[in-house]
């Protein structure tokens, strides 16, 4: 149990040379679990010449083959356990939208483990014990809802399980039940704002005073705006099923300089996206993670195609990544010049008369590349407004980033959105034969 004079776990307590090698003792028992277990790691260990002995020293995991999601989809849908499937308590799936989804097992000390780490996630992010969580991301098959849940009821938190969707009914039950966290994407909570703007309610009112925000990149500007229209301390999550939902690593609320990763579960590395060397701390790259606790399903070396740098801890001993930036598969080539989502983002959320949803449409004209960006205007904006707003869009967009694109000022509420979150890119240009 935690000691609540001082909120952390034994843990979080560690000094570096004993993280380190508790980290080594896990990652040794953690790849003998792989290569003895699942057929996949024992042939790709086989064939890059590596076995789990010859893991001597935490850099030693560089000679390791890596883990992709065409890896978890190739052996769908328990391919990649490690365990009989009477162990298995829970199943976990990605979306599937691209393709087949990624399935997930948990044994019982899986989802033990899970749920300590989102408990010890909630308090770095400022909540404690007997505080009233109100849990928006969506339930089912996608990590976020069960992973907060449990998470908070293991902190010893009350738990409003308001899921995704209904948002004046989320908005009814935040006035009506006090909670003071609220764990949702952040894309969404600015949708929840502006609804209680359009009810007549000031947020900054609210019992809320923390908000846990994660499953989606996001800037310090959506932070600032978030912050100030709410009165709430707004810190980041990180996770992703493939690795194990969300509690992978958290920002602390006294400091707001990243997230630290909770190294003694997860052991991180920073890769050229491209050549997948190793690259040392500090520079920016494809963050990868490997499980060291993971009974049902172990990942060695996973891709996460999300860009990220990692950094000395501060508020915690664990190091922290920076705010994921975007993720290496996201990355548009428009004529030449890359752009990445967040970089519309920042755009969009100094323009006046705009809201912070967006989405980026490629199509093609002719033999070149064309992008439309389509951004939803706020619920007060004029048709003057709208098409003003598009111009500085556009004129920022060529400025800031060096490419022409097209700006559609659209109706609020008007782009698709699923579980919280807007799809960012539509990519409908014609695919090669």
């Amino acid at each position: 149990m935690t000691d609540v004079r001082n909120p952390l776990d034994d843990g979080e307590r560690l000094d570096e040379a004993a993280l380190r090698t508790l980290q080594l003792e896990r990652l040794r028992t953690s790849l003998r679990r792989a290569y003895s277990r699942v057929p996949f790691y024992r042939e790709a260990f086989d064939k890059a010449g590596v076995h789990p002995d010859d893991c001597r020293d935490l850099a030693d995991l560089a000679r390791f083959p890596f883990t992709t999601k065409a890896d978890l989809r190739a052996h769908y849908p328990y391919g990649m356990f490690a365990v009989p499937r009477n162990r298995i308590r829970r199943i976990h799936a990605s979306s599937g939208t691209t393709g087949r989804p990624t399935v997930v097992g948990y044994t019982d000390a899986d989802l033990s483990m899970w749920s300590d780490m989102v408990a010890r996630s909630l308090r770095a992010a400022g909540a404690r014990p007997s505080d009233t969580v109100h849990v928006a991301y969506g339930y089912g098959l996608f990590t976020g809802g069960l992973g907060a849940h449990y998470g908070a009821e293991r902190l010893g938190c009350t738990v409003v399980p308001a899921s995704g969707g209904m948002t004046s009914r989320q908005v009814r039950l935040i006035l009506d039940l006090e909670p003071r966290v609220i764990m949702v994407t952040p894309s969404y909570m600015l949708t929840l704002l502006d609804e209680f703007e359009r009810q007549g309610v000031d947020p900054r009112s609210t019992s809320l005073r923390v908000g846990v925000f994660g499953a989606e990149p996001w800037t310090e500007r959506m932070r600032q705006e978030i912050e100030e229209r709410c009165a709430i301390d707004a810190v980041d999550i990180y996770g992703l099923s493939e690795v194990i939902g969300p509690g992978v690593a958290q920002e602390c609320v006294e400091t707001k300089d990243g997230l630290h990763v909770w190294e003694d579960h997860f052991l991180p590395e920073v890769v050229d996206p491209v050549t997948g060397e190793v690259l040392p701390e500090g520079e920016e790259g494809e963050l990868v993670f490997t499980s060291l606790t993971k009974e049902a399903m172990p990942v060695v070396r996973y891709r996460t195609r999300d860009l990220s740098r990692l950094l000395p801890g501060t508020a915690r001993v664990f190091r922290r990544m920076r705010k994921v930036t975007g993720r290496s598969d996201d990355m548009v080539i428009l004529r030449g010049v890359n752009l990445f989502p967040t970089q519309i983002e920042e755009i969009v959320l100094r323009t006046p008369g705009v809201a912070p949803h967006f989405q980026l449409r490629l199509t093609r004209e002719g033999r070149l590349d064309a992008l439309t960006v389509r951004a939803e205007a706020r619920p007060d904006a004029t048709a003057a407004d709208r098409a003003t707003a598009a111009r500085a869009v556009a004129a920022a967009v060529k400025d800031d980033i060096g490419v022409s694109v097209a700006v559609e000022i659209v109706d609020p509420e008007s782009l698709e959105r699923s579980v919280g979150k807007i799809r960012r890119i539509v990519d409908e240009r014609p695919r090669a034969s």
